[in-house]
């Protein structure tokens, strides 16, 4: 009965002063939701670390070879390459493997050309100690091997 003293019991009010203390109740957290929910968002603009390359290795030859092994920091690394001089006309091939230098595994072509060119391929590897196979014939060619390399911050690994 004190709650009756104090004014609380649904009798003192009626149900209709409940209903609209409710619905104001409701539209207040309702309201409060939307703008909370409504706010600007804040854009954090992430921005792009310059980029440069850096040369692990080069090597060129006619004929097959396998390279010295040389370590792939990043997980990706790009290989510069040319085909040239072919001869006879029409004959030549290229065609260039990454390998394990632990395993021996192929972890990924890299290259796989007929005729002359050049190009950059961009190879996905993990982190690895490597080595090149090149598979060539009726070429000259030359290929190097560049990882990236993070300018204006010290470029470590």
């Amino acid at each position: 009965m004190r709650r009756a003293a104090l004014g609380w019991n649904l009798a003192t009010f009626g149900a209709e002063a409940h209903r609209v203390m409710f619905r104001k109740t409701t539209i207040i957290v309702l309201t409060a939701t939307t703008l909370v929910g409504c706010r600007a968002e804040r854009k954090v603009e992430a921005k792009p670390l310059p980029l440069a390359w850096q040369k692990i290795g080069s090597w060129s030859g006619r004929g097959n070879a396998q390279t010295d092994s040389f370590d792939i920091g990043f997980s990706q690394c790009r290989i510069r390459w040319e085909a040239r001089n072919e001869n006879p006309p029409g004959q030549g091939i290229l065609h260039v493997t990454v390998n394990s230098a632990v395993s021996g595994r192929e972890l990924a072509v890299a290259v796989d050309h007929r005729g002359v060119g050049r190009e950059l391929a961009y190879v996905g590897v993990d982190p690895h100690f490597s080595y090149l196979v090149i598979e060539s014939s009726n070429v000259d060619w030359s290929v190097t091997v560049e990882e990236p390399a993070l300018t204006g911050g010290g470029g470590a690994k």
